[in-house]
């Protein structure tokens, strides 16, 4: 079976590649639970001083995987969405772990970028966009909120109205906007996206690497941001136990409008 996470070395890059294109690289549990063990990795290896995060296919990523819904029973019991904080905060683990990497992670994002997909971006230090780039957080089309980060870390980063704006209305941007409102470093062509991002870590490696990792770890520790994670899983235990979000997802799975019912 195809590995779903690829790690890469190369002199000093680390490459981490979300290698499941015949899927839009959706994202399951099995899939993010690789993503761990492969930060874990690149955390042991000397010399390495950037991670480059990509997909590969048609984009970086179209969010989370609707069938893992199904393998949630199995994994966190038959009572997990009355009990959905550990299974929010493994999710939240994998992203805190992006982001608190000793390693600078630079995003190269091209196609889509969407819902978990572009919740991982948001951890990540840099996203460089192609053009052409879709990115948003659908969650509320689904009758939930980003909870793995991207609510927290999106309002950070562009401030509340902005993520209002992407959040309340579950609308996709593309990556020129994304560049515009700060969501992205930078939108290039899409020819040049790797060399943009290898550019860029090679930046980076001229700069002292403790000096680095703790000039990360300064600008990171400026903001609150566990009080928001909390907050995110207490709403999303609340919505996963809705009608709509059974109606959200249904929709979604059949490509019908949704009929929301409000409670």
């Amino acid at each position: 079976m195809t590995e779903s996470i690829l790690l890469n070395r190369r002199d000093r890059l680390v490459e981490i590649v979300l290698n499941r294109p015949e899927k839009r690289n959706a994202l399951n549990w099995p899939m993010l639970a690789e993503l761990d063990a492969a930060l874990d990795e690149a955390e042991k290896m000397d010399g390495a001083r950037v991670i480059l995060l990509r997909g590969e296919g048609a984009g970086f990523s179209a969010g989370i995987d609707l069938t893992g819904f199904q393998e949630l029973a199995a994994q966190f019991g038959e009572q997990w969405r009355e009990n959905l904080f550990p299974l929010t905060a493994a999710h939240q683990a994998v992203a805190n772990k992006l982001e608190r990497h000793s390693l600078p992670v630079i995003a190269l994002l091209h196609g889509f970028c969407l819902g978990l997909g572009l919740e991982l971006a948001l951890a990540c230090d840099f996203r460089l966009a192609a053009e052409g780039t879709r990115l948003g957080l659908p969650e509320s089309r689904l009758g939930l909120i980003p909870d793995v980060g991207g609510t927290t870390r999106l309002a950070r980063l562009v401030g509340p109205a902005r993520a209002k704006e992407l959040i309340l209305t579950g609308r996709a941007i593309d990556a020129q906007t994304a560049a515009g409102w700060g969501v992205v470093n930078t939108c290039v062509a899409a020819e040049q996206l790797t060399a943009e991002g290898e550019a860029l870590a090679a930046e980076i490696c001229q700069a002292a690497p403790l000096a680095v990792s703790y000039g990360k770890r300064v600008i990171n520790g400026l903001s609150d941001t566990e009080r928001g994670f909390q907050m995110e899983a207490w709403a999303q235990s609340v919505l996963m136990r809705t009608e709509d979000f059974a109606t959200g997802a249904q929709a979604m799975l059949t490509r019908q409008p949704a009929e929301w019912k409000g409670r």
